[in-house]
């Protein structure tokens, strides 16, 4: 890999179903489980949902989608309230924790992806909905399979999380690069592809390996082509309504977006003025 980025000065990567975790099925199977303890049925469609979002934000997205805030009327006389959410997520921290220790494994491709980035000057920043402690679970797995960025960005580190853009502002703060438009944001989900546009990144949505197919590797390979096929469509079309500049499979294919983003800049475009492209 030869040549130097001149515009570009960062990328800022999600977490589960971005770069570990394919599939993102970890987060996914937990929401279901904190509320099925409470006699609520939530299908993984409606845990998957909010996916992004810091996780107490998360519980209380599913907690407000219509068909499971009438089934938690059905059990309790009352709606879920604020209480009801702390005490879950206070459930869902360890259930995590636990969890994650079988669902870190970093995505294939990810590593090469983020060294060819580093070897054309690029900072490597990330941003995550877990907290530090769940994550302190996640990086050490990911070290051992080759994939360090240059900071973790948790949901602790910022006033609100995504969709807002403040845990980009605080990544790019630490890597030291400025201003936003020389930043690209990479993201399995919507909420996070709203987070970069609002932050003035560029963006890229990633489909096969993200929260909005949901398979798990193994899943992947025993599943029919024609159906891998329709998810990756559906979860694209998701990404581009929530207006991603750009889609790939992967991170292993973001090289090529990152050359085409490069290119942009030095024609004079911003992220603003941009034309969704598919990759």
């Amino acid at each position: 890999m030869t040549g130097s980025f001149e515009c570009l000065t960062a990328v800022v990567l999600d977490w589960a179903g971005t770069t570990v975790d394919h599939g993102s099925c970890a987060p996914a199977i937990v929401f279901q489980e904190v509320f099925r303890r409470r006699g609520v049925t939530v299908t993984p469609a409606q845990a998957r949902g909010p996916m992004g979002m810091a996780k107490r934000d998360h519980i209380a997205a599913i907690a407000a989608v219509p068909d499971v805030a009438a089934a938690w009327v059905a059990v309790y006389g009352r709606p879920c309230g604020p209480d009801d959410i702390d005490r879950m997520y206070d459930e869902f921290l360890p259930l995590q924790k636990n969890v994650l220790t079988s669902h870190s494994d970093v995505i294939a491709g990810v590593p090469e992806a983020v060294a060819d980035c580093r070897h054309m000057g690029l900072r490597i920043g990330s941003t995550t909905g877990y907290t530090r402690e769940l994550m302190a679970v996640v990086t050490a797995t990911a070290a051992t399979q080759g994939y360090e960025p240059d900071c973790v960005l948790c949901s602790e580190d910022a006033p609100h999380g995504r969709p807002a853009p403040y845990l980009l502002f605080e990544a790019a703060k630490r890597l030291g690069v400025y201003p936003m438009w020389t930043v690209v944001a990479v993201d399995d989900t919507p909420v996070g592809i709203r987070a970069g546009r609002n932050a003035g990144c560029w963006t890229v949505g990633v489909t096969r390996t993200g929260n909005g197919v949901g398979l798990s590797l193994r899943d992947l390979d025993a599943s029919p082509a024609e159906e891998i096929r329709r998810l990756c469509t559906a979860a694209e079309e998701s990404l581009r309504a929530a207006g991603t500049h750009f889609v790939v499979e992967s991170v292993a294919d973001l090289v090529p977006v990152l050359r085409e983003i490069e290119s942009q800049l030095r024609a004079g475009k911003s992220p603003v003025s941009s034309t969704p492209v598919r990759f």
